[in-house]
């Protein structure tokens, strides 16, 4: 993570830091021994702070562990072991980001207004960085001016960019696409599709059908289907992830807007909960405001 990101990162979580540190900080302060008491003040500070009832469960259950095989009496020894605790959460597969360096084909899911197009463009600008050949599929062709939003962020990018028809079919764009992906032998296809509503069966029954067209037409590349989830939607995005991961085998979160929330505990969370990786993380609406998600940065953002 880029130096100057991790600045950004760390003035967007300044709110979350102010909601979880803090409160950290104050249990730690007020109790003089670990006891029943000290772990449920604490249990309660880290689930008010949006890191969700799973996470904070085995994050408690790790800490008594360790404080009774370390005979640790005073909490202010514990509160490094927690952090650590916080971080092991958080921890991205070594395998991660093998997809960038070969064919690959991103799936880009979510509802509307969680910054999914933008993030589109963001990939786009990340590997045609890296020396790859992207290409954009808009299969969003619902809602009004989606792809002309898209064309833009293709532009910015500097990447091509498939379209249809205005309230036509997405399947024959996603047919396209994939027949453009291989004649110009592109390293990566990412796909944008409309926002559904995680509760509307007939949507999700057509993101399955979607999926299905690049099964049969682009099988033997890589997959990624990348569900984006906005940060300041608390709980809400664990829900959509759950949802989402009915009509799609997901393999990553792009979590978005981060800058400016006290939810950014729900980071911890969703990893937690969902098992599923964030991969990216935005704090901002600048192109380059979206980078890998790097667990150690995020926790020093975190509480620093």
């Amino acid at each position: 993570m880029a130096k100057g990101f991790f600045a950004k990162l760390q003035q967007g979580l300044s709110k979350t830091r102010e909601n979880i540190a803090k409160g950290i900080d104050n249990v730690f302060s007020g109790f003089s021994n670990i006891d029943e008491e000290f772990y449920e003040e604490l249990e309660e500070t880290l689930i008010m702070g949006d890191i969700g009832i799973d996470a904070t469960s085995k994050i408690i259950d790790r800490l008594r562990k360790q404080v009774k095989e370390k005979h640790i009496s005073d909490p202010a020894e514990c509160k490094k072991l927690l952090v650590e605790n916080i971080r092991e959460q958080m921890n991205t597969a070594d395998d991660a980001y093998d997809f960038e360096d070969k064919k690959t084909v991103i799936f880009v899911i979510g509802v509307n207004g969680v910054g999914k197009t933008t993030s589109v463009g963001k990939l786009a600008a990340i590997y045609k960085n890296k020396g790859k050949k992207v290409l954009i599929a808009a299969a969003d062709t619902y809602r009004a001016a989606a792809t002309e939003q898209l064309k833009e962020w293709a532009d910015r990018a500097g990447t091509p960019i498939i379209c249809g028809k205005e309230g036509g079919d997405p399947g024959s764009v996603i047919y396209d696409a994939a027949f453009a992906f291989k004649s110009r032998d592109c390293d990566i296809l990412i796909v944008d599709t409309a926002g559904r509503l995680h509760n509307k069966k007939n949507l999700m029954d057509e993101l399955s059908k979607m999926n299905r067209i690049l099964d049969k037409e682009l099988g033997d590349v890589c997959r990624e289907n990348f569900i984006v989830l906005d940060g300041t939607t608390g709980q809400n995005a664990i829900m959509q992830a759950r949802e989402f991961g009915e009509a799609a085998d997901l393999t990553g979160i792009i979590l978005t807007k981060l800058d400016g929330t006290a939810k950014g505990g729900i980071a911890v969370a969703i990893v937690s909960e969902l098992n599923i990786p964030v991969k990216y993380i935005g704090v901002g609406e600048a192109i380059d405001d979206l980078e890998r998600f790097d667990s150690d940065q995020f926790v020093d953002a975190l509480f620093s």
